[in-house]
């Protein structure tokens, strides 16, 4: 085994509960870390049909088997990450295996779905694909710097009906108690499944590790259930292989909750069942007494931890993973209690100690009230409505009818709200997070900003419209530029250079819409064939 574990560069720790664990099949299991990874990507059936991508890229190959949208491609047929395809959010960049959890939470449109840790979004960009626009999606991540990030791979995707939120989970879920249809937790983890892809978590594992986050997930899934409403459903997953923070978790929750049923899992066959109470149990892998008491207390009520699902990079073409599916079956009061209002001590310190602010903070997603009054919808006055009304004429007109036909661009109208200057489209059902407790970095989709007499729309809108060309007979019409993939100007616009379109001379001078076959990478200024360039400075290639 010594020899086994210098060749794969894997911690003998690891390798000896793993041993214990696979018996016959360690040494395919240690061997699959040598081998070199397949590259995947998961289509954005927002914006194209799996097929139709395929159709348009060379090197994508057969499909990812547990999901309709995901491809393994090959690299040197098809460089998706620096390929403009990629910036007009056609596609991500997604591990095989990491595809898995949303598709078995299976979301549907017009449901309320809740990602609790979700950066950098590779998960909630695909549930927020799935709801296809109806419903609701909250996305939070704990680190304000990852949250960012996980805001523009939802606005690359074009995902106009979603939350995103930076908050310690007690908090947000405590306000969205008993209300959420489905929820994901794909929990902070050691990442023993990402030891091939990256010698980093290698270096970075420990035993001390695993129990730690096994602690942090404990919190994390009781906090989560607490936002299902009777019927909802919830996935469990993490990257990683250790029973302490998988089938023990489960183990933990289905006791703490028992109106929680653990189903099976649609994709089981394509996957490796979880591993039994009294398998672990027998093994002696329980490395503390948190996790030996679960798995005692599973193996006693009989829960049946073989639903859950593993993921081994010997058995399939992926790296690891683990997921449960759970129910909830109702009967039991979610609502929180006054002497539960308190956040646990180990969230407060793991929120604080990833930038979050603890209070204070004003949530931008909420309408606010003065002296006990309504604030006006537009802001402060009787002009700030007046300046809404007229944003609202001119985005109907100009921005939205050309693209998405009137009767939609009317109703869209309807929900705008106007936040400091900024009109934004709230998701129908959003809930009202009280600020201090819920960082809101962005209540629904940024349309763009009022400035002076002027509106410009913003980088966010560009994403969410949809693709094909425009209709320039209408009268002040943004134009869509349309050059080829190859075309060397999309690479200039993407570095943020002023481009020029000489095909488009005597096109109207004004907004404009830079696409890629149709699909849009973000705004410009035409101005006699000469395209002053509105790319959003942040997401600016080098």
């Amino acid at each position: 085994m010594e020899e086994q574990t210098q060749a794969a560069g894997l911690p003998q720790a690891f390798t000896e509960v793993m041993s214990r664990i696979l018996g016959d099949e360690y040494p395919a299991f240690s061997d699959s870390f040598t081998l070199p990874r397949r590259n995947s990507l998961r289509v954005n059936t927002l914006r194209i049909r799996p097929e139709a991508l395929r159709e348009l890229v060379p090197g994508l190959m057969e499909k990812v088997p547990w999901t309709e949208d995901g491809f393994y491609y090959d690299r040197s047929l098809f460089p998706a990450s620096r390929h403009p395809f990629y910036q007009a959010g056609l596609y991500y960049l997604q591990e095989a295996s990491a595809m898995a959890p949303a598709a078995i939470l299976a979301p549907q449109p017009g449901e309320r779905v809740l990602d609790l840790c979700a950066a950098p979004g590779g998960k909630a960009t695909a549930i927020g694909a799935a709801l296809r626009g109806e419903g609701l999606l909250i996305a939070n991540e704990i680190r304000l710097p990852r949250a960012k990030a996980l805001l523009r791979n939802l606005e690359v995707f074009g995902i106009r009906n979603a939350l995103v939120t930076s908050a310690v989970p007690a908090r947000l879920t405590e306000q969205l108690a008993g209300t959420m249809d489905a929820v994901l937790v794909d929990a902070p983890c050691s990442g023993e499944g990402m030891f091939r892809r990256d010698p980093e978590a290698v270096r970075d594992w420990s035993p001390e590790k695993v129990a730690e986050c096994a602690a942090i997930q404990r919190d994390l899934v009781l906090r989560a259930a607490d936002a299902l409403r009777p019927g909802g459903r919830m996935v469990y997953s993490t990257c990683t292989f250790a029973p302490e923070e998988n089938e023990a978790v489960i183990a933990h929750l289905l006791a703490e909750r028992p109106e929680l049923e653990l189903l099976e899992v649609p994709q089981a066959d394509l996957f490796a069942p979880g591993l039994s109470a009294g398998q672990l149990l027998s093994c002696g892998v329980a490395r503390d007494r948190e996790t030996e008491a679960a798995l005692q207390t599973a193996r006693e009520r009989g829960f049946d931890l073989t639903r859950c699902v593993r993921l081994w990079p010997h058995r399939l073409s992926g790296e690891g993973h683990f997921a449960a599916l759970l129910r909830r079956r109702g009967g039991r009061d979610v609502s929180v209690k006054k002497k539960d209002r308190r956040n646990s001590l180990r969230e407060r310190e793991y929120g604080h100690s990833h930038g979050l602010p603890s209070s204070g903070q004003p949530d931008p997603g909420r309408r606010g009230k003065a002296k006990g009054k309504q604030a006006p919808r537009g802001g402060r006055g009787a002009a700030a409505g007046e300046a809404l009304s007229a944003a609202q004429r001119q985005m109907t007109a100009a921005f939205l009818e050309p693209f998405a036909g009137k009767d939609a661009a009317e109703a869209i109208a309807r929900r705008m709200e106007c936040r400091h200057g900024q009109l934004f489209l709230r998701p129908d059902g959003a809930p009202e997070l009280r600020g201090g407790q819920v960082n809101v970095l962005r209540g629904g989709l940024l349309l763009g900003e009022l400035k002076k007499d002027r509106f410009e729309p913003s980088q966010a809108l560009a994403m969410a419209l949809p693709a094909g060309p425009a209709d320039s007979a209408d009268a002040g019409a943004p134009v869509r530029i349309v050059p080829d993939a190859g075309d060397e100007r999309v690479a200039a616009y993407l570095r943020g250079e002023t481009v020029s379109f000489p095909e488009y001379a005597e096109c109207p001078s004004g907004w404009c819409l830079l696409t890629v076959g149709g699909y849009a990478l973000g705004w410009g200024k035409l101005v006699r064939g000469q395209l002053k360039n509105k790319y959003l400075p942040g997401w600016r290639q080098g």
